[in-house]
């Protein structure tokens, strides 16, 4: 199993920018993949970007050209990249390890603890 921990969360004002950082270790086996989760106050967690081991990105619509995914291998690290950050961005971040499967990202059990983004003046 991967264990991931999350870091990089803060309040931010509209318009700012911050980078979520994500250190991964343990069995990456069944992994394929690596994916970027967020969980706005009282909604569903939802997919924000995925990565995969051969560098194939996917964003959700409502970060697209505003968010960037990307890893360092050397570091076992995992980034999200937040940039022109709205209200709605609000949210518990989490980083998930799993499988991408013709395009479409499936994680696993492996979660980290969140890191919690403010966008508020």
């Amino acid at each position: 199993q991967v264990h991931l921990v999350e870091s990089g969360g803060d309040f931010v004002q509209p318009g700012g920018s911050l980078r979520l950082s994500c250190v991964a270790s343990g069995s990456f086996a069944n992994v394929n993949a690596m994916a970027w989760y967020r969980q706005p106050p009282g909604k569903e967690r939802e997919l924000v970007a995925s990565l995969t081991t051969s560098g194939n990105t996917n964003y959700a619509d409502s970060v697209k050209d505003r968010f960037t995914i990307s890893r360092d291998n050397d570091k076992n690290t995992l980034y999200l990249e937040m940039t022109s950050l709205k209200f709605e961005d609000t949210a518990v971040y989490y980083c998930s390890a799993g499988v991408s499967l013709s395009g479409r990202y499936y994680p696993t059990d492996s979660w980290g603890q969140g890191t919690q983004v403010t966008v508020s003046t």
